[in-house]
């Protein structure tokens, strides 16, 4: 390594080892969190970050500082999880962005990026908090930018940047009382020092073990078990329940416009990205509002809701013993779901989520037991490979559309057991009926009957029901088949269809069958104009 420039590939490896060195302390920065809410895995949210940071940049990596930078900032963004992965990724960016032209970096440079990636954290954040990760980053790029001036050698530069970073970590619990109380520094400020010594590791060709020297050790100890803050009722600063966080993509997105919409919905509002990517990080009691806002400007993507208030009773009080993981896609869908207190995996027709992103919700959750909800057939598979990956006990209720796994879930009792409750939820699903509405994308003949390219096709366990031009009278005919000797029908209507529409369909449906209960529910499904479910 050069001592006075670095270029993209010496980058690259600064990052890979930064997170490598990240992941090696990931439980420790989480042990430090004061709250034990979803955004408080700190270590985790950041290691998902940077992880996807490194990802993007490929192997081999360019040779250009500034094509490594913006490509670990895009990875970033659309990898963030957590406000402390969001601020992370916001850090990556302006760092990217003051080295956009360039072919190698020098120290001022270097020191001049930092101090972009602490102005970007800023901004990401509606009311910055210090003692917390903001205030280390600019205490850093601060004494970063002194010590650009005294010397070009980039080793010197980034020894002197640690030690400016660990001096301001061990400062964060004057700022906060609860950091004083709990005897801890921040988390988030603790990541950016563990990535800060990765990075020197690479410079240097040393691994340190876990047990720190010199500067670092000077932290407050944050092995120690923190105090019961608050041993009783949930934290005072809990004033939402939901942790949502999506993409969004679309052409021209502006991030302003969008964090206005969404801000008199909740707090620790985050809308960063820019151009035609958008994350978004909020918590709300209303996800569903925050999803469909989000619909507004784009397509929406990776979206992530938990719980906060039962992520709180699950580090406090004793394990639920059971719990359900259910795979979703569409806003109104995944609202549903989370409203019933199933972890959701984002996925679906022609989404189909990973085995790992699923085993990935399962360990998420604090139970011994966990059930999964495919809710398609093509994730029934996937789904019964988890068991592979996990120590908890899986079982597959294999729902193969999201209405059967909406009955199902409202069959479950969280007081019985995992097999008790898997019958009784794969017995409710089974009495449910799906009809399916989405276009055809090609000329076909279906049990004899023409299908044109275009035309929209309704279909029941791979039977053909009706098909025509019109999308009402398709889903109406569809509606009338399935409907006979049920007693509740449900119309939820995609993300490509008006309200007015499903209305109109449920009221001409129930002038037919007026014993019939009908109801109307927005899905927000891609690909699928409506799903009809007959129970």
């Amino acid at each position: 390594m050069r001592a006075d420039k670095i270029d993209g590939t010496i980058l690259a490896r600064l990052l890979k080892q930064a997170l490598a060195w990240l992941q090696e302390n990931r439980e420790e920065i989480n042990a430090l969190n004061v709250f034990p809410v979803p955004d408080g895995d700190t270590g985790t949210n950041m290691c998902a970050t940077l992880e996807a940071a490194v990802a993007a940049i490929g192997d081999p990596a360019p040779h250009a500082i500034d094509l490594v930078a913006a490509a670990a900032a895009r990875g970033a963004l659309i990898g963030a999880r957590g406000n402390s992965g969001v601020i992370l990724s916001q850090i990556i960016h302006g760092f990217a962005a003051a080295l956009k032209g360039k072919e190698t970096a020098g120290a001022e440079e270097i020191a001049a990026a930092i101090a972009a990636g602490a102005d970007y954290a800023y901004q990401a954040v509606g009311n910055p908090v210090e003692g917390t990760i903001l205030t280390v980053v600019r205490e850093t790029a601060a004494g970063a930018q002194i010590s650009a001036h005294r010397t070009r050698n980039l080793l010197r530069l980034l020894a002197f940047i640690l030690r400016t970073a660990n001096r301001s970590l061990a400062q964060t619990p004057e700022f906060l009382p609860s950091l004083k109380e709990a005897g801890v520094v921040d988390a988030g400020g603790r990541g950016f020092t563990a990535i800060l010594e990765g990075a020197l590791q690479a410079t240097t060709g040393k691994s340190n073990s876990r047990k720190q020297t010199g500067p670092a050790a000077d932290r407050v100890d944050s092995t120690a078990e923190p105090p019961a803050l608050f041993p009783s009722g949930e934290k005072e600063s809990i004033n939402y329940t939901y942790c949502t966080e999506f993409l969004v993509k679309g052409p021209g997105l502006n991030s302003g416009a969008l964090q206005e919409a969404l801000s008199p919905y909740g707090d620790c509002l985050l809308v960063v990205g820019e151009g035609d990517l958008l994350r978004v990080h909020i918590h709300t009691d209303h996800p569903g509002i925050i999803l469909e806002a989000g619909l507004k400007y784009g397509s929406l993507h990776n979206i992530r809701i938990s719980n906060m208030r039962d992520q709180h009773r699950e580090k406090t009080e004793p394990q639920a013993s059971v719990a359900v993981v259910a795979v979703a896609a569409g806003a109104g869908f995944t609202a549903l779901f989370t409203n019933l207190e199933a972890a959701v995996v984002s996925g679906g027709q022609t989404i189909n989520p990973s085995i790992g992103e699923i085993a990935a919700a399962v360990e998420n959750l604090g139970a011994r037991t966990v059930i999964i909800l495919p809710n398609n057939p093509n994730v029934l598979l996937a789904a019964r490979q988890v068991q592979n990956l996990t120590r908890k006990e899986v079982l597959v209720v294999p729902t193969t559309t999201m209405p059967q796994g909406l009955a199902a879930l409202l069959a479950f009792k969280p007081e019985a057991g995992g097999a008790e409750n898997a019958s009784r939820m794969a017995a409710a699903a089974e009495r449910v009926v799906t009809a399916e509405i989405t276009r055809a994308f090609k000329e076909a003949r279906i049990e004899g009957k023409l299908v044109k390219k275009g035309d929209f096709i309704a279909l029941c366990n791979d039977k053909l029901l009706a098909a025509g031009s019109d999308l009402g009278e398709v889903a109406l005919t569809a509606m009338q088949k399935i409907a006979a000797g049920k007693e509740i029908v449900t119309l939820y209507y995609g993300q490509e269809v008006e309200a007015a529409l499903a209305q109109s369909l449920a009221a001409r449906q129930s002038a037919l069958f007026p014993e019939t209960e009908i109801e109307v529910q927005f899905g927000g499904q891609p690909y699928y104009h409506f799903l009809i479910a007959a129970e």
